[in-house]
């Protein structure tokens, strides 16, 4: 390797590292501000929910801009060396630590941005299909970058065959985005805790999936605890509901042909890791949502941009909940690959009551003890039926 391109791997790999002990230690001294009336200036709420001063947006309207929260450049690289075997792991701690902290912060950024633009009469599809946007710039960069991580190798049959992959990613982003906008932060993460049960369907009927017993049944507190969420929740919206269930949906079906292509002999090795498979995966989604954007809200794109252009809130928070977005997705990819089915199943039901409990007290939405219950069985549920399988194998022996 030429000496120049041995210095820019090291300088890559250096700002990495930086970039990941920021993004650690910065969320600590950061803090949100909602734009809209349901946070009074007088009881805002710290990030870990202490009334501990007043909240501020990572950009606020009159233009200041706090510190920003860095998203480190390579996934992969984001954390120190391997630890040694059978010792604490560092490298795992790192992954969860920045997988948490991205879906933790995509939340409150996405959940910004589209208030300040309107909500759900605003532009939530045209913010969803720029979010991607900014993804595919970040996996371009990367690409691009000496060092950074190769180009797939994939044939142009490969590449049609990523398309399925890549239309359902882009309806399950979009649609929980229009679930969002439209809605609390909380109840439609109560309703996409759910997706198991959508799983279980489409997979049993559309890709002939083996669901046992044990599995079924426990789908009945899962879909109680939407239940009970839902005849709780204050700011409940048909439009939330059905738009966080479509994503559960497409979900489900993103899952599935995910799982059938990457059966496909010899692709995993043409993509060149699963870092290449989510950057395709984001391209193919920001392709179609852009489809949808410009019959949808097309006519209205100028009026965005003049907003984006005189509204800070909206711009910066749509650039960081597009790099939020891609970094702790690929994130969780790293991390799953790491972990085996039980932990993953702990540290998604983790993930979940962080995101809603977090993201609840941050924005200032209602959290009533209906809720929390309906929450807790939802999700309870959730993690029964991640590892009852297990349980009822270890019970036989």
């Amino acid at each position: 390797m030429a000496p120049a391109r041995r210095r820019s791997a090291l300088a890559l790999r250096t700002a990495c590292a930086a970039a990941a002990i920021a993004a650690v230690a910065v969320p600590a001294a950061l803090s949100f501000a909602a734009p809209s009336s349901s946070v009074s200036t007088s009881t805002k709420l710290g990030l870990a929910g202490s009334r501990s001063g007043p909240l501020r947006a990572p950009f606020n309207p009159t233009g200041s801009f706090s510190a920003p929260v860095r998203v480190p450049l390579k996934a992969a690289e984001a954390a120190p060396a391997e630890g040694k075997k059978g010792g604490f792991d560092f490298v795992l701690l790192a992954y969860f630590a920045l997988w948490y902290l991205g879906n933790y912060y995509y939340n409150i950024t996405n959940k910004l941005a589209l208030t300040a633009a309107g909500g759900a009469s605003g532009f939530p599809m045209t913010i969803a299909t720029l979010q991607l946007g900014v993804g595919c710039l970040w996996a371009l960069l990367l690409w691009g970058y000496p060092d950074a991580r190769a180009l797939p190798s994939i044939t142009a049959d490969d590449y049609k065959k990523t398309l399925l992959v890549g239309a359902t990613s882009a309806g399950a982003h979009a649609a929980s985005v229009f679930a969002l906008s439209a809605g609390a932060v909380s109840f439609g993460q109560i309703v996409k805790a759910a997706e198991p049960a959508f799983a279980a369907l489409i997979g049993t009927m559309f890709y002939s999936s083996k669901v046992s017993t044990a599995k079924w049944l426990c789908l009945i507190p899962v879909i109680g605890g939407v239940v009970l969420a839902s005849l709780a929740e204050l700011d409940f919206a048909w439009a939330a509901l059905f738009t966080a269930g479509l994503a559960n949906v497409f979900a489900a079906f993103k899952g599935n042909e995910n799982k059938k292509l990457m059966d496909t002999p010899g692709l995993k090795d043409r993509m060149g890791g699963v870092g290449n498979q989510f950057a395709i995966t984001m391209i193919n989604s920001f392709i179609f949502c852009l489809l949808i954007m410009l019959v949808t809200e097309g006519s209205k794109f100028g009026a965005f941009m003049k907003l984006a252009a005189t509204n800070k809130i909206v711009l910066f928070n749509l650039i960081f909940s597009g790099l939020w977005f891609y970094a702790y997705n690929e994130l969780a990819t790293f991390t799953i690959k790491k972990t085996n089915a039980v932990t993953q199943s702990v540290a998604n039901t983790a993930k979940r009551v962080i995101v809603i409990v977090g993201v609840a007290l941050v924005m200032g939405e209602t959290l009533a003890p209906l809720k929390l219950a309906g929450c807790a069985i939802g999700i309870g549920g959730v993690f029964l039926y991640s590892v009852i399988d297990d349980l009822v194998k270890k019970g036989k022996k």
